[in-house]
């Protein structure tokens, strides 16, 4: 004889206070739940459905300037702080919760060229098509005061550039020649050359911090140290690089922008070839700058759009556009991983989100827990068709799209070529060099 008795313990389903979580039996026996994949494949695509109907990447827009924009910087140790100079020779200091511009300083005659920090924050320094460097206070002076600098510099050329060292009183510019100031000598401490005409860009590694690189107009990106006289490599492209960006996070690794409208990540102990080619731009690449993650950068391009592309991958997650935004010239992304400044040619200062569908404000714990679950199911799912075309659409202006099918006719009738060469060539001739592999012409040690 069977004797089945039910019994429930209250400590079983009970909470002890009120405060506690509610206990929910549950079953995770695959047998009982024959629809869960279904079930999850369905609230992704409408997740992914969603994230697309919800990104809204623009924030701002900073006006102010009378002329196109010609560098961003971005303060040292504040987050709200941003520097912009133009090319009338006007240099403004940004408050970016507010959204105005706090201080206006007519810095040059003529373009400012180059605008940084120092990296304890309290300075800033210049460089103009007046061949000076100047360096200013970042508290604005007192009522009724004279704006006036606290250093200037006169050089023999132009600079072009300028770039702080992130533990010392010294920075770098370039121009005719690469040189190292001390912040208490007129005079540059030490010059690197190796027989180029002028340099355009130069950036301190901030891990290793005693290296530098520079992007020459004979088309070359060479790297320095410090601690040597001479510099210590270069590599030579097929086309001219603008500017130049050090990974935060690997002190290996710097991606530099170039006229061919891609951009190159490179390992600097390996130049023969590029680690990755970023391609997606349709015009020249003007700047390029990384997120203090390292994961992830974004590039301004000539061809009015900024795009965000992860470190390892060659194409974009993502591109940002307007109307009235004309030729992006300078780009950079906030120390706090949120935010992408862009200043362009119309005279304005665009505030983008670095995640063009994250919500700004507080959430609530709800929030934030569907949101991360909708996170996994999309990145469950990303490579379903259906989700994968979704989450990689994106709208991109007409000038844009007709450019880039105009490329891909080009690459075509490229490859077309190259094969009917070598099905035509003669037995012992010289191969033809690969489409990838002819990124780099040369590389001097």
């Amino acid at each position: 004889m069977k004797v089945k008795v039910l019994c429930r313990n209250p400590d079983d389903y009970v909470r002890e206070t009120t405060r506690d979580i509610q206990r929910v039996p549950r079953n995770y026996d695959p047998k009982l739940h024959p629809f869960e994949v279904p079930r999850e494949y369905t609230r992704a695509l409408n997740a992914t459905k969603l994230e697309r109907v919800f990104a809204k990447p623009f924030v701002a827009s900073l006006d102010g300037h009378r002329d196109g924009i010609s560098c961003i910087a971005k303060h040292a140790k504040s987050l709200s702080t941003v520097l912009s100079g133009a090319c009338d020779g006007e240099v403004k200091v940004w408050n970016l919760p507010r959204r105005e511009c706090v201080r206006t300083i007519q810095a040059h005659e003529g373009f400012v060229r180059g605008i940084c920090s120092r990296f304890c924050g309290t300075s800033f320094f210049t460089v103009g098509d007046d061949k000076t460097i100047k360096q200013w206070n970042m508290e604005p002076p007192g009522y009724g005061v004279q704006e006036e600098p606290i250093n200037t510099i006169l050089g023999k050329a132009v600079v072009t550039g300028v770039d702080h060292h992130q533990r010392e009183a010294m920075f770098a510019t370039c121009g005719q020649t690469v040189d190292i100031y001390d912040e208490q000598r007129s005079s540059p401490i030490r010059s690197f050359s190796w027989g180029v005409d002028s340099f355009s860009c130069v950036r301190y590694n901030p891990v290793e911090t005693d290296l530098l690189a520079s992007c020459a107009s004979d088309r070359s990106v060479v790297l320095y140290d410090m601690r040597e006289s001479t510099p210590l490599r270069k590599v030579v492209m097929q086309l001219r690089s603008n500017t130049l960006c050090w990974n935060p996070m690997e002190a290996y690794y710097f991606t530099c922008s170039n006229e061919d409208s891609n951009l190159y990540t490179y390992d600097m102990r390996y130049l023969k070839c590029p680690v990755t080619v970023h391609v997606d731009h349709v015009s020249a690449v003007l700047d390029v700058d990384y997120s203090p993650t390292g994961r992830e950068f974004v590039s301004a391009s000539f061809d009015k759009t900024i795009r965000i592309f992860p470190k390892d991958k060659g194409r974009s997650r993502e591109v940002y556009h307007t109307k009235r935004m004309q030729h992006v010239i300078c780009v950079k992304w906030s120390a706090d991983n949120k935010y992408v400044l862009s200043g362009s040619d119309e005279m304005n200062i665009r505030l983008w989100k670095a995640n063009a569908s994250e919500k700004l404000g507080v959430m609530s714990s709800r929030e934030k827990t569907a949101a991360n679950y909708n996170k996994k199911l999309m990145e469950k799912f990303q490579h379903h068709p259906q989700v994968k075309r979704i989450a990689r659409h994106r709208h991109v202006p007409r000038d844009v799209l007709k450019q880039k099918r105009q490329q891909t006719e080009m690459k075509e009738a490229r490859r077309r070529k190259e094969q009917n060469v070598r099905k035509h060539s003669k037995p012992g001739s010289v191969p033809l060099v690969p489409e990838k592999e002819k990124h780099v012409v040369a590389v001097v040690e």
